[in-house]
């Protein structure tokens, strides 16, 4: 009996929204991952994996204890 080889992952690519740049993914990316573009140096997050879809990630603010 002869194992079922793995089933090879497809690499994706995205438009990115600030830019128009194709960013490559190698691998699925999961809901709420940050990827970054390497034209604008953009840190866009992942907000929905079917379809793909990615948006300007927040910019992370300061907690000054409020």
């Amino acid at each position: 009996m002869n194992p079922t080889p793995p089933t090879p992952q497809i690499a994706q690519s995205i438009e990115c929204t600030e830019c128009a740049a194709s960013i490559s993914l190698q691998r699925q990316p999961l809901c709420g991952e940050i990827v970054r573009c390497r034209e604008c140096q953009a840190e866009l997050e992942v907000t929905c994996v079917s379809p793909l879809r990615i948006e300007l990630a927040p910019e992370v603010e300061e907690d000054w204890g409020e």
